[in-house]
């Protein structure tokens, strides 16, 4: 467990890279009677965030602030953007997230996507609000 990583070196304490879908319940998310104004209620249902199913090993040398982040839905690219859009870059995501958390091994952070959210597109991508 890590306490606090300085920005110089997140990078030791980061295994891998992977993807995963952080599914959202707008439902849930957007409604307070519902979530309690819990924004990450929304976010926590069983079933929520599939993880992987592969890991890129940090020792691999990849550059993590240069990956292409691609997402297809129903055969048609809805999202093609690059992590160095990101608004912060990895070491400073990680840096940050240990501010106020103690980070224990195989703690998973996820960025979100540099290009947006599809229920935020105009038109929607194959979503319903």
């Amino acid at each position: 467990p890590r306490e606090y990583i300085p920005l110089d070196k997140a990078f030791d304490y980061i295994l891998g890279y992977t993807v995963t879908n952080d599914v959202s319940a707008r439902d849930w998310q957007l409604n307070a009677a519902k979530a309690g104004a819990q924004w990450n209620r929304g976010k926590s249902l069983d079933t929520f965030c599939p993880t992987g199913p592969a890991l890129v090993m940090q020792s691999t040398g990849i550059d993590p602030n240069n990956l292409r982040v691609q997402s297809i839905l129903n055969g048609k690219t809805v999202q093609d953007s690059n992590t160095d859009d990101l608004v912060f870059n990895i070491a400073r995501i990680v840096n940050y997230c240990s501010e106020d958390t103690t980070l224990e091994p195989g703690t998973l952070i996820l960025t979100g996507t540099p290009e947006g959210v599809g229920f935020a597109k105009n038109p929607l991508c194959g979503c319903t609000r």
